[in-house]
């Protein structure tokens, strides 16, 4: 589970997660039971107890012999008392590793060229919850070898990394975003990781950062890699910078993947066609039979066993600055992409379903 949600009711509480993405209820509790529950994880994270009638956050970390957990603890009053949602954040090293995050070989390659620019910026995208965060721990991962200073500004830190210098938003000391990256620049780094750009005044310096050297990454909403060249022309920031110093865009999604002990096989000889859109990234005998879920003990008979992420990865060149400059469409912009070769996030699943590793449902 990603997630577990306390949600309030007249007469009771309902304990809810979300499991691969999906929301499932676990149970109810009787109403004073479950304002205890609600009061006991408060104090354990350091929230106000006594403070019920205004949103509240708060962090608990549950150390284990095999791993850590982090809770990212939030509270919000509704008309029938406190819900509460917790995130959990397992702090699972293999997830450092880009190779381990489940792309497609051809994104990974394009994001370590990304990566291995001296300077500019490179923005990663998607809804909430897609992976975007640990997609950047991996990238700070990968250049954490001891040659380059590091600086990030998040909000809030979500894992300690040896040798990145780490700083967390404080907004109850106006210390946000701007104010942050500002002092951040001032300590000379050679990268600087932006948990998100949300306001004009961090998009502009964002982007002047890239434009003087520094290799900038940051996570934005936007729904596809070439929407998030729109987000930041709509955040104000000019056509021209952006142009110049944009080095690509990357877009994320994760899809379940289906258990090995019991996912289903079809014979696929009949259609081939569908895969025709991707037969080049394809291994031999791969496309020739495709799956469906099942459900078996091991899976607890949902068919499928955790997730793993799909990807493109728009790299900006000559044509595509052209075509930010004049402010196209994101629809131009992404048929450019295309055009040029880039592996969408259509293809990009259709690829795992041809290899096995999910079902077209879930896609």
């Amino acid at each position: 589970a990603s997630d577990v949600f306390l949600s309030a009711e007249n007469h009771e509480g309902i304990i809810s997660v979300r499991h691969l993405g999906t929301l499932k209820q676990l149970g109810t509790l009787p109403r004073d039971e479950f304002t205890r529950l609600i009061n006991h994880v408060k104090a354990v994270a350091g929230m106000a107890v006594d403070q019920r009638h205004r949103p509240l956050d708060g962090r608990w970390v549950i150390e284990r012999e095999d791993n850590r957990v982090d809770l990212r603890i939030s509270t919000i009053p509704t008309i029938f008392g406190e819900d509460m949602s917790i995130r959990l954040l397992e702090c699972d090293l293999t997830l450092l590793d880009l190779n381990n995050l489940g792309f497609h070989r051809k994104n990974v390659d394009e994001l370590t060229a990304l990566l291995l620019s001296p300077g500019g910026l490179i923005l990663m995208t998607g809804p909430g919850g897609a992976g975007k965060t640990t997609t950047l721990y991996a990238c700070l991962n990968y250049l954490s070898v001891g040659t380059r200073r590091i600086n990030t500004v998040e909000d809030p830190v979500v894992m300690v990394m040896e040798g990145v210098r780490q700083s967390e938003v404080r907004p109850k000391m106006r210390l946000d975003f701007p104010e942050m990256l500002r002092s951040i620049l001032r300590q000379s780094p050679d990268v600087i990781m932006i948990g998100e750009i949300r306001d004009p005044i961090t998009a502009e310096t964002a982007v002047l950062a890239a434009n003087s050297g520094h290799l900038v990454f940051a996570t934005l909403h936007a729904s596809i890699a070439a929407g998030a060249i729109n987000s930041m022309l709509a955040l104000g920031v000019n056509s021209h910078f952006l142009a110049a110093g944009l080095l690509g865009a990357m877009s994320q999604r994760l899809v379940r993947r289906l258990c090995d002990q019991c996912k289903t096989a079809h014979d696929m000889s009949g259609a081939l066609p569908t895969f025709d859109d991707v037969r080049k990234w394809l291994d031999p005998g791969q496309g020739e039979q495709i799956y469906s879920a099942n459900g078996c003990e091991a899976c607890h008979f949902e068919g499928f066993t955790g997730r793993i992420g799909v990807a493109e990865v728009l790299r900006v060149g000559k044509e595509i600055r052209h075509l930010i400059f004049e402010k196209r469409s994101v629809q131009d912009i992404r048929y450019e992409a295309v055009r040029q070769g880039m592996l969408d996030l259509r293809r990009a699943a259709l690829l795992k379903v041809a290899q096995g590793v999910t079902s077209t449902e879930e896609v």
